[in-house]
């Protein structure tokens, strides 16, 4: 049986108060971190709960009735939320996405949707504004969702077959609910629909054929992510990664693929098309093939924390900034500032974390600060 440590507790989440340098500069998008990356990326977590419980993210044993949700007043308001976002939108942030926990489940999203779909970055251009959903609400939210401005859905799904499906959100969850949301969100007007299936070795590998031919030609397309060790409650395993390559190879001996360019600098996921047409997939190798040089995301979790990384130990506390009357100005410079110091690599340094007991049990939790 593997332990199951939860380092993040309601009265340890605060990290250190972000530096405001003493001479306050112009807000600008040309900071570089110390690997010479810039920001570009924010990702807003929304709520820590969910209604699932999978369990490379979730797992039961842990997040039970008896763990230490944020209290309403913990979480930052929509109006904070957005004021942080139209001053990332200043320092040259170009893309939002809202994920969670399940972003869905947080009361009103379609109103923060509203509120961040106006912010313009410097060169007057709309953000590019995503979620990150479990997909079990889509039915009922996609046509609100559009209306509010959202403007590109991914949807996670880890397996077609509907017994595995239910043993993984360990909920019992059909897949068919999933699948009817997806289609909703179609109807509703969303485009580039996007579906991300985690693959774990031993539990859900048999699956990636079966979604791959469930979802060819339909306009959507199915994205593999290698099972990653964030956070410290999934039991990760080195052994439990099929990597990519193997994905591709699989699915390729079946329907010929070719490689395609990303569509950006820095986008994670590799692109692959079928060579007949009938759409393509993507895969994100975060432990077999790392790209952490040229990572430019920040995540921001519900409580105002800002972390540099996705397997971070520690935030910076943005939220006590907010509400101390620190002024637009200030909070973009503490912004640049805390951007500047970074030198986040995890997935290059992997092999040392894990094999660190001291240094393996501090990560978040990725419900904390969305994926």
């Amino acid at each position: 049986m593997v332990e199951r440590v939860i380092p993040i507790r309601k009265e340890t989440r605060e990290g250190p108060l972000p530096l405001i340098p003493e001479t306050l500069s112009e807000a600008h998008g040309r900071t570089l971190d110390l690997r010479h990356r810039p920001l570009r990326d924010l990702r807003i977590s929304v709520t820590d709960r969910c209604n699932f419980r999978c369990t490379y993210c979730m797992p039961k044993e842990v997040f039970d009735q008896n763990y230490p949700y944020l209290a309403q007043q913990e979480l930052l308001s929509f109006e904070e939320i957005y004021r942080l976002a139209h001053i990332f939108a200043t320092l040259g942030v170009e893309k939002i996405r809202l994920t969670g926990g399940e972003p869905l489940l947080r009361k009103d999203i379609e109103k923060l949707i509203t509120m961040l779909s106006e912010i313009k970055t410097p060169k007057g251009q709309s953000l590019d504004l995503t979620l990150t959903t479990n997909g079990s609400l889509l039915q009922k939210k996609s046509a609100q969702l559009k209306t509010a401005g959202l403007q590109r859905i991914t949807v996670s799904l880890d397996a077609i077959d509907d017994a595995i499906f239910k043993k993984m959100n360990d909920v019992d969850y059909p897949v068919s609910d999933v699948l009817n949301g997806i289609e909703a969100a179609k109807n509703a007007g969303f485009t580039g629909i996007k579906v991300n299936m985690v693959v774990k070795k031993g539990t859900n590998e048999q699956e990636i054929l079966p979604m791959a031919k469930h979802f060819r030609n339909s306009g959507v397309t199915l994205r593999f992510i290698e099972f990653m060790d964030v956070g410290s409650s999934n039991g990760w395993n080195l052994a439990e990664v099929l990597p990519s390559a193997d994905v591709i190879a699989m699915i390729h001996e079946h329907f010929p693929l070719e490689q395609v360019d990303p569509n950006y600098s820095g986008e994670v996921a590799q692109r692959w098309r079928y060579q007949d047409g009938s759409g393509e997939i993507g895969v994100i190798s975060s432990v077999t093939q790392t790209f952490c040089h040229e990572c430019t995301r920040a995540r921001l979790s519900t409580d105002g924390q800002l972390f540099l990384c996705l397997f971070a130990t520690q935030g910076f506390d943005f939220k006590t900034l907010l509400r101390s009357g620190k002024s637009d100005l200030e909070i973009a410079n503490a912004v640049m500032h805390t951007w500047s110091s970074r030198e986040d690599r995890y997935s290059e340094l992997r092999h040392l974390n894990t094999q660190d007991p001291k240094r393996a049990d501090r990560k978040v939790e990725m419900s904390y600060i969305g994926g």
